[in-house]
């Protein structure tokens, strides 16, 4: 039992010592991918054969030739094999009866909630997509995200996955002058927005791209809604240390 300080407050250490457990409900529990306790088991005795299982389930471009290729200390999963992240999380839902359920269901921090069904999610990544090879990002392009915690992030995320430019995420909440140390450091030849980008028409009753282009910036595209706070930007630099801002 933690000890009450002055005030009656707990110490934040109380917090560490969590033994509660929250039993989902028996329907829920049925309906999951890992309902059976022997499901353990049987990965750790066919490891291979149980990831080629559920692997088999994930819409394909190119069937894999070899499950897994293991010269330690590097492992290759599905060698030859071709997929889309993006692909699969939207495309292959939209032609079935999931196409109207809900697939992002957001709640803000003052209860406000919003929800995107598999077709609004779709051609939501799909415009924003198009709205970032528009602005000349291509396959293999490395993309930062700053954004809040808004739906608009995983649009973002799952556009980047669509053309196949590797993204990276900067949590929104640090200050614009930090996210260079933090693109550094992820070794992303990324940047913040810059100063007084943040003026792109935040009024525009619609939910648009923006793009801005900057000497320190190559581009910088911007997801302009009236929920979304002014730092909402994605950004990326010149493929290249020499490259110039076009």
């Amino acid at each position: 039992m933690a000890t009450k300080v002055a005030g009656g407050s707990t110490p934040i250490e109380a917090l560490l010592k969590e033994k509660r457990k929250f039993v989902p409900p028996k329907e829920f529990a049925k309906r999951a991918n890992v309902n059976r306790s022997s499901i353990y088991a049987q990965a750790a005795k066919q490891p291979v054969r149980f990831w080629e299982g559920f692997a088999r389930e994930l819409d394909w471009f190119k069937p894999w030739k070899k499950t897994l290729e293991w010269k330690v200390p590097y492992a290759k999963w599905f060698v030859g094999g071709k997929l889309n992240v993006s692909s699969n999380c939207l495309d292959r839902h939209i032609h079935t009866a999931r196409r109207t359920k809900a697939a992002l269901i957001w709640e803000g921090e003052p209860g406000d909630t919003r929800t995107l069904t598999y077709w609004d999610l779709y051609r939501e990544v799909n415009q924003f997509a198009s709205a970032l090879k528009r602005a000349g990002v291509k396959r293999g392009d490395r993309v930062t995200i700053y954004m809040p915690m808004v739906p608009e992030t995983a649009v973002a995320m799952l556009a980047c996955t669509r053309i196949g430019a590797p993204h990276s995420v900067i949590f929104g909440g640090f200050a614009r002058m930090r996210c260079g140390s933090e693109s550094t450091t992820r070794s992303r030849r990324s940047s913040s927005p810059p100063t007084g980008a943040g003026v792109a028409a935040a009024s525009c009753p619609s939910r648009r791209t923006w793009t801005r282009r900057s000497p320190n910036a190559r581009t910088c595209a911007r997801w302009s809604c009236s929920s979304v706070p002014a730092r909402s930007w994605t950004c990326r630099r010149a493929a290249t240390s020499g490259g110039t801002s076009s």
